[in-house]
C-alpha cells in the first residue's frame, strides 16, 4: 500500500510476462498505436500528442522541461512539497530563470499569489505538481490552467500521482502537458514516462532558437516515433519497452472499460473513506485542510509517543506495506499509504486494520472498532 508501485492487476502481469516480441512485430506495433489512441481518453485530451518513453516519472519531467526550455526563459514553479522543489532544479539544468513559490508545509500557494507572480513578468512556463507524492497535497488543476491561457504562460502539471486517479480534463482546463509515470494510478510496473502535450505547446517546441539539450529527450527524436505506430508503421530511434507497452494497452483499456467519471469517482470515495478512519484513530493529517488532501494517497502523522521505525516495523509483520516519510523537513512525523489504481475497499478495510494494530503495538489505543466503523459509514 505505497504510493507507486503499486498492485497491478493480474491482466496487466499477465502482458507483461508474455514472451517478449521484436519493437516492429505487426503485433506490438498495433499495441503501441492502441496505447497511444487510449491515452487521449485517459487524459481527455483528443488533440494532444501523446509520447510513450521507456523511463521513469523523472524522466517524463526531464522530456517536459528539456522541450519547451531555453536559456534564459522565466519559469514559475509553484511548489507544495518535494517534487515541486525537484522541478525547480531540473529546470534550472536547462538554464531557465526560475522562481518558486513555495506552499506552507501541507498547504497550496493561492491562486491570487500565483497571478500576482505572473503579472510581473513575462513567464514562458508554469509548473505544479498535482499531487505531491511527498505530501499528499491535492491542488486543483483547472483555474491553475485558466490562468496559463490569460497570461499566455504554458502550463506544465507533475501527474506522477495523479493522472488516471485524480480528476483531469486536460484539454478543456487548458493543460500543456500532462505528465504521469506507469507505476502509479496508471497500473503498469515501473519503467515507462507518459506524457499529453497540447498543440500549444508541440508550436512552442517547434519554434525554438536553440537545439534541446538533451539528445534522448528530444521530441525531435521521439515525435516521428510516436506518429508511425499510431499509422501502424514499424520505426526506430531507441528500443521501446515491449513488454511494458503490452501492458500499458491492457491497463489503459481496463481504465476505460471502468469509464473515466467512475473511476475519479472510485478514487474520491476511497480517499474520503480512509481519511475518515484514520482521523479516528486520532492521527492527524499533513494536508493542512480536507480540500488539499489527496485521493490517491493519505499522509497520517504519527501520533505523540510513536516512533517511525517502531510503526513501520510492526507494520511489517501484519504483511501491508505503507511508506514512510519524505519531505526533509518532517520526514519522521508521519507516514504514507497510497491508495490507487485496482485498490479495493478489501484492501483499504485491511490496511486500516493493520494501522490500528500497529499503533497499539506501539502504545497508541483508540476505541475498538471506531476505524472501521467511520470507514464503512463514509462509504
Amino acid at each position: 500500500m505505497i504510493p507507486g508501485p503499486i498492485e497491478f492487476d493480474p491482466a496487466v502481469m499477465r502482458a507483461m510476462g508474455a514472451p517478449t516480441t521484436s519493437h516492429v512485430a505487426p503485433s506490438f506495433i498495433e499495441s503501441f498505436g492502441r496505447s497511444l489512441e487510449m491515452m487521449r481518453e485517459v487524459w481527455m485530451a483528443p488533440s494532444g500528442q501523446p509520447f510513450i518513453i521507456a523511463g521513469t516519472g523523472t524522466l517524463a519531467m526531464d522530456i517536459a522541461g528539456a522541450n519547451l526550455t531555453e536559456p534564459g526563459d522565466k519559469v514559475l514553479v509553484v511548489s507544495t512539497g518535494y517534487f515541486g522543489e525537484r522541478y525547480a532544479d531540473l529546470l534550472k539544468r536547462y538554464g531557465a530563470e526560475v522562481t518558486v513559490l513555495k506552499a506552507e508545509t501541507g498547504g497550496i500557494v493561492s491562486l491570487e499569489a500565483i497571478e500576482i507572480e505572473l503579472k510581473k513578468g513575462t513567464y514562458k512556463l508554469l509548473t505544479f505538481t498535482h499531487v505531491d507524492t511527498s505530501t499528499a497535497v491535492l491542488v486543483d488543476p483547472k483555474p491553475i490552467g485558466e490562468l496559463g491561457k490569460k497570461y499566455g504562460v504554458l502550463t506544465i502539471l507533475d501527474g506522477v500521482c495523479s493522472v488516471a486517479g485524480e480528476r483531469i480534463i486536460q484539454e478543456e482546463w487548458g493543460i500543456d502537458i500532462a505528465l504521469t509515470a506507469s507505476q502509479k494510478a496508471i497500473g503498469v510496473p515501473p519503467g515507462l514516462a507518459l506524457l499529453v502535450v497540447s498543440k500549444r505547446a508541440m508550436e512552442t517546441w517547434r519554434n525554438r532558437k536553440t537545439p534541446v539539450a538533451n539528445y534522448y529527450a528530444d521530441w525531435g527524436n521521439w515525435l516521428p516515433i510516436m506518429e508511425a505506430y499510431e499509422q501502424r508503421k514499424p520505426s526506430y530511434f531507441g528500443t521501446p519497452a515491449v513488454n511494458l507497452v503490452a501492458a500499458l494497452e491492457v491497463s489503459l483499456g481496463l481504465i476505460l472499460k471502468e469509464g473515466m467519471e467512475n473511476r475519479f469517482n472510485r478514487h474520491e470515495r476511497t480517499g474520503r473513506a480512509f481519511r475518515a478512519a484514520i482521523a479516528a484513530m486520532g492521527l492527524g493529517m499533513v494536508p493542512l485542510k480536507e480540500e488539499y488532501a489527496a485521493n490517491t494517497l493519505t499522509a497520517p502523522r504519527y501520533p505523540a509517543g510513536v516512533e517511525p521505525a517502531a510503526f513501520l516495523k510492526a507494520m511489517s509483520s501484519t504483511d501491508v506495506i505503507v511508506a514512510g516519510g519524505l519531505l526533509p523537513e518532517i520526514k519522521n512525523e508521519y507516514f504514507r499509504v497510497g491508495h490507487m489504481g485496482q485498490v479495493n475497499r478489501s484492501d483499504i478495510v485491511s490496511t486500516v486494520c493493520a494501522v490500528e494494530v500497529s499503533l497499539a503495538a506501539c502504545g497508541h489505543r483508540c476505541g475498538p472498532g471506531a476505524a472501521i466503523s467511520a470507514l464503512m459509514e463514509s462509504y
